[in-house]
């Protein structure tokens, strides 16, 4: 972001060097910076580059329809947002107990499998925020999904509130591909406190390398089975380049290397902090499902 705006040339030049290096995978929703995500892919990816060069995600968020009615014009719209003909991934989004109700009462999931039959979806799948018997049962109940989006990271792994590790075995019990999200959790797991840093410093000065705290993060969350994507939410084209550099050629974490994430995730735990990814999603009009910042009148 640049004046509250996105940096389209720095994006342009963080998108071709992504595409130059061979990855292609994009994943966006209305949601996201207020509107503005969806329509900077179209200026930088969709209009510049042909369609068979990358595959695009987007979603159905709650906040964007109060009937089934509503649905369609507002997928219609998100394809016009992103100047594409149709979707390779569409998700049901931030799907959890408390608005699952709502997706099933207005046919969100019939209506993206028609969409699916109609070729403006190429697989169907849900983002998941929620414990692992909630995942179970969508999964139970909706066995067409193809695909299953989580919060998956090491200081999450075995967090009681996130369930990362259960909700991770509730899909591969039902067999699905998995996408992580937050796998550097927000940033925590790049700016970490001093404990965790001299853990990564120590092993980078043994074994003579370089490795960032990201990198260390990320190839946690890519070295399990079943796991598709890891998306690391890039914001600049120095992060790009440093994704690259480990996972272009990827190997799953050492035992030495998986030991000392270990005792990183011990030390963030000594200090009982609030489990944030700093997705905002509470300060942003119409996220709140209580609406407590907008009645005190302190959204920013």
């Amino acid at each position: 972001m640049k004046d509250k705006a996105v940096d389209l040339p720095q994006f342009k030049e963080m998108v071709d060097l992504f595409l130059s290096e061979g990855f292609n995978y994009f994943d966006t929703a209305h949601g996201y910076i207020n509107g503005l995500s969806e329509l900077a892919l179209r200026e930088a990816l969709t209009s510049r580059y042909p369609r068979d060069r990358y595959l695009l995600t987007d979603k159905l968020t709650e906040s964007y329809f109060k009937r089934e009615e509503d649905i369609r014009p507002f997928f219609e719209q998100q394809l016009s947002w992103c100047g594409v003909d149709y979707f390779d991934f569409y998700l049901m989004h931030s799907q959890g107990k408390t608005n699952y109700e709502k997706f099933q009462r207005c046919h969100a999931y019939e209506i993206a499998c028609e969409l699916k039959k109609e070729g403006k979806i190429r697989h169907f799948g849900i983002s998941f925020h929620d414990k692992a018997e909630v995942l179970d049962q969508i999964l139970t109940e909706h066995p067409e999904i193809e695909i299953v989006q989580i919060q998956f990271n090491y200081l999450d792994y075995e967090d009681a509130s996130v369930e990362s590790r259960k909700v991770y075995e509730a899909a591969r019990k039902h067999n699905k591909p998995i996408l992580v999200m937050e796998p550097v959790k927000g940033g925590t797991l790049v700016n970490l406190p001093d404990a965790a840093q001299k853990i990564y410093d120590d092993l980078n000065a043994k074994n003579g390398t370089k490795h960032s705290n990201a990198s260390y993060a990320i190839r946690f969350a890519a070295g399990f089975d079943g796991i598709r994507m890891v998306l690391s939410g890039m914001s600049t084209t120095e992060q790009v380049r440093d994704n690259i550099s480990y996972m272009k050629n990827f190997r799953p974490l050492d035992e030495e290397e998986m030991a000392a994430v270990k005792k990183a995730a011990d030390c963030y735990k000594a200090l009982e902090a609030i489990p944030c990814t700093a997705c905002h999603y509470c300060v942003e009009e119409n996220h709140c499902p209580k609406n407590i910042l907008m009645e005190h009148g302190l959204l920013l």
